[in-house]
């Protein structure tokens, strides 16, 4: 009979709680991985912690006590003198700024030199101890303070407590003896250099004063500065008298070049007393011209009336020839007293330009007698203001080197020593933090390179198939045989996972035929398909479905235990055809079952029976005579059977079970299935954790089980 359409709670089983946990990515798995390995290998961190510990505790024994002891220095007030008088140096300065730098000091060899010699001289040789190299025992110093602190913590650790107090107090009293010492020294070189350098300040200066002294005995500069006042006047005076020559002589040029000039008087008056005869021929010229321009206007009203032949006419052309006449005779007088005063102006003028000369040399002469007697009073003045100052920072180096300017001292001696477990707490702490760490390291490297699946995520995002199928772990040990299902199994979560697998196969989206012939299979042995193949036989017999459930693991087939049937006569002598359809088929008298059991295999290689040609008839047949046939195999890599039967069967079921199916081996196993044109229908996730966050599914009992309404 046909297996009723009965409505499955889920398609499939990648649903809110998977789907979910797929989008966190791959350091999430990580992280989930790690959380999930934790437990089983919980040892590790244990035994790495112990290891730890006991390694710490071999060291705290093997080193010598340590005993701490402190004091404290500070910045003391600073004395003023008037004048400036304080000596100071940049080590110093750099000091106070900076507690590295003192700690760095008190921790040099010179001091540790210095406060052992300190020790020797205030107590007994004996007292201070000496390590096993011979040397004194060494003492850790430590100084804590800021740049703007006024106050330094100096603290001493060491493995004896009376030699860290005294040491510390030694060492103290070595730094303030060595910076007075150093600052002693230091100042007396400055004395020294100071010294040479106001003697040499102080000849440069003798031999100034003496130069300026001698070139006063042999300048007056006072008549100088006056005699160069007279000189630069007069000066003025000759180039302003040269100015007016030369104004002159282009004058005299013109109008020897232009006679009209003279006669209107143009030059009458530029040449002075030396041109007055030039002049008054110009006048005499100018009255002539006048003359005889009256003479014609005469001529020129009488002709009007008179005839050219009149006396009035004749008398007045003779008197305008005669005028002419004259005229011509003033011209040239004009012209020779012209270039005579061009002669007189050049002669000026080579005067005046000499005596420029002359006076400009004696301007320049006494100008540079003055500059040089100004130079040599600024090279005292300055030589005198060095030397001062020499003279005054020799004085202050002087007072410093009596006054103790040390800006460092003591504020409190060396405190009692008291044991320190710094370092035993330090030890402890990294014992138990490197332990930890390193047993968690190894924990996350062991999860990160198994590869076995541990969560429905994980198969999710690593095989490219769909999860069909989501079944539980029930708890029991690998070597138990787990029941069956039965009708009203009392497990109703590991029934509801196998209803909900049927589910997923009834309603799977296909394109034609639905799937009848099932082949369930694996990557490696252990992971549960043969449990699966009867569980799902079971839950699809109980729904109704006439089912076939073939074991095809013809090597170690146990289904027909599983079941409580027998093995054979089963499917190796059907193949062989030694029996018939009906002699090896086994029928459950419960369930609408039927069971082939794998049969006996005496020789040979038991894959080559499904080469054989009858095979494809008996599937043909089977799939007319049942609902559903489930056909149980080996795994794919223990024999190549299941890849031999997967292309001949409408589906394959791949199986992977918790914590023992690797991912790389079932992507391999995948790919095979591929290679040989298998129709995957989907992956079954055998042995999941029930107490996972992401396994909700038919855990509400009461839901299962109702109470009788009251």
């Amino acid at each position: 009979m046909n297996m009723p359409m009965i409505p499955a709670p889920e398609q499939n089983l990648q649903l809110a709680g998977p789907m979910e946990e797929l989008h966190t990515g791959g350091a999430s798995l990580r992280w989930r991985r790690f959380l999930l390995f934790l437990p089983k290998f919980w040892w590790i961190p244990a035994s790495t912690l112990a290891i730890g510990l006991v390694l710490a505790a071999i060291y705290i024994y093997s080193k010598q006590p340590a005993f701490v002891s402190r004091a404290s220095m500070w910045q003391t007030l600073k004395l003023k003198l008037p004048e400036g008088g304080v000596f100071s140096d940049d080590v110093q300065n750099y000091m106070q700024n900076y507690a590295a730098t003192l700690g760095g000091f008190l921790q040099s060899r010179t001091l540790q030199q210095s406060a052992i010699a300190i020790l020797k001289s205030s107590t007994n040789s004996a007292s201070i101890k000496f390590g096993k190299d011979g040397e004194p025992l060494p003492v850790a110093i430590n100084v804590a303070g800021s740049a703007k602190s006024e106050m330094y913590v100096i603290q001493a650790v060491s493995a004896d407590p009376w030699f860290t107090q005294t040491y510390l107090d030694a060492v103290m009293q070595a730094y303030l003896d060595y910076m007075k010492t150093v600052r002693a020294q230091v100042s007396g070189e400055t004395l020294a250099s100071l010294s040479d350098q106001m003697q040499k300040w102080e000849r440069e200066l003798k031999a100034g004063q003496d130069a300026l002294l001698a070139f006063q005995r042999t300048n007056n500069l006072a008549i100088l500065q006056e005699e160069a006042t007279v000189a630069g006047s007069y000066l003025t005076k000759l180039k302003t008298q040269l100015s007016d020559l030369q104004l002159e002589a282009r004058l005299l040029e013109a109008a020897t070049n232009n006679p009209d000039l003279v006669a209107s008087g143009a030059v009458a008056d530029t040449s002075g007393a030396d041109s007055a005869s030039a002049s008054g021929m110009s006048a005499q010229q100018q009255s002539s011209r006048n003359e005889i321009a009256l003479l014609k206007l005469q001529r020129e009203k009488l002709s009007k009336y008179l005839k050219p032949k009149h006396p009035k006419i004749v008398k007045l052309d003779a008197d305008i020839e005669h005028a002419e006449q004259m005229q011509a005779i003033y011209r040239r007088q004009d012209r020779e007293q012209l270039v005579a005063a061009r002669q007189a102006n050049e002669l000026k003028t080579e005067n005046v330009q000499a005596s420029i000369k002359e006076w400009e040399a004696k301007v320049v002469a006494a100008n540079a007698t003055i500059a040089e007697a100004e130079r040599l009073k600024l090279d005292v003045q300055r030589t005198q203001s060095v030397y001062d100052r020499l003279q005054l920072m020799v004085q202050n180096v002087g007072i410093s080197r009596n006054i103790d300017q040390e800006t460092l001292a003591v504020l409190e001696p060396a405190s009692p020593t008291i044991r320190s477990y710094s370092k035993e707490k330090t030890s402890l702490a990294m014992a138990v933090f490197g332990g930890l760490a390193a047993g968690l390291g190894i924990v996350f490297l062991i999860a990160v390179r198994d590869d076995r699946f541990t969560s429905i995520t994980e198969v999710t995002s690593t095989l490219s198939d769909p999860v069909v199928g989501l079944l539980p772990d029930v708890g029991q040990k690998q070597e138990t045989v787990i029941p069956l299902l039965a009708l009203n199994d009392p497990r109703h979560v590991y029934a509801e996972s196998y209803r909900s697998l049927r589910s997923a196969l009834l309603f799977q989206s296909t394109d034609g035929e639905r799937p009848k012939i099932l082949l369930i299979t694996s990557s490696m042995p252990g992971e549960g398909k043969s449990t699966v193949a009867a569980n799902l036989a079971h839950t699809l017999a109980l729904s109704g479905s006439r089912v076939l459930l073939v074991d095809a693991d013809l090597r170690k087939g146990h289904l027909h235990r599983l079941l409580g049937m027998q093995r054979g006569p089963g499917l190796a002598e059907l193949l062989n055809q030694t029996s018939g359809p009906e002699q090896v088929m086994q029928k459950d008298p419960q369930i609408s079952l039927t069971f082939i059991g794998c049969g006996e295999i005496n020789s040979g290689n038991p894959g080559d029976l499904f080469l054989v040609s009858g095979l494809d008839q008996i599937l043909a047949r089977w799939r007319q005579e049942f609902d559903y046939v489930l056909i149980d195999s080996s795994p794919l890599f223990a024999a190549d059977d299941a890849s031999c039967l997967a292309p001949k069967v409408d589906g394959t079921l791949f199986v992977v079970r918790n914590h023992r199916s690797g991912a790389r081996a079932a992507r391999e196993a995948l790919d095979l299935l591929a290679h040989r044109q298998a129709r995957v229908l989907g992956v079954v996730f055998n042995g999941a954790n029930t107490t996972s966050r992401s396994y909700y599914y038919y855990k509400y009992t009461d839901y299962h089980h109702p109470k009788e309404p009251s």
